[in-house]
């Protein structure tokens, strides 16, 4: 079931506070968030093209599938990052799937690695046992058919329904 929380934000888990992130700046006024240690602008800034720092997320995906060290172990650590937040999810909420979508995720298994490592190593073994981590099928269309589902659950609510019918 989806959650939106009071005032529609249920979910933003970018915005958890990770102990190693201690002293990071994050856009939202905050520091060590989840994002600013792990999102692709995150992670593109401690890369290097000679002596500048990479410009997006786009441009370490390119660089993990070249195969390139330093890009993978910054992709793992994302997904450690990432999976340190997650295993307080699934003690919260005890899911049997977590999709990993987004732009980092077309580094495929380097970053699910990371993620996978954490959560089933701090997820207790009842929660992990048949807990499967895996990435998004929706690829670029992630958004629209989020959207998608939002107007058709909405325009289908039972209130919604009931006033048509009235």
């Amino acid at each position: 079931m989806l959650q939106r929380g009071a005032q529609g934000i249920a979910g933003d888990i970018g915005h958890v506070r990770l102990a190693r992130g201690a002293g990071v700046p994050c856009h939202c006024g905050n520091e060590g968030c989840l994002e600013a240690l792990a999102s692709g602008p995150a992670i593109a800034g401690t890369l290097h093209d000679g002596d500048r720092p990479l410009e997006s997320g786009a441009q370490v995906v390119e660089r993990v599938k070249r195969g390139d060290r330093d890009a993978i172990q910054a992709v793992r650590q994302a997904g450690r990052d990432i999976g340190e937040v997650l295993a307080a999810c699934v003690s919260l909420m005890n899911p049997s799937v977590i999709v990993i979508g987004g732009a980092m995720a077309q580094a495929g298994e380097h970053l699910l690695a990371g993620v996978r490592e954490v959560v089933y190593t701090r997820s207790t073994p009842l929660a992990a046992t048949h807990l499967a981590i895996v990435e998004s099928s929706t690829g670029a269309d992630a958004a629209v058919i989020g959207a998608s589902m939002l107007a058709i659950h909405y325009a289908l609510s039972p209130e919604n329904v009931d006033a048509l019918t009235a």
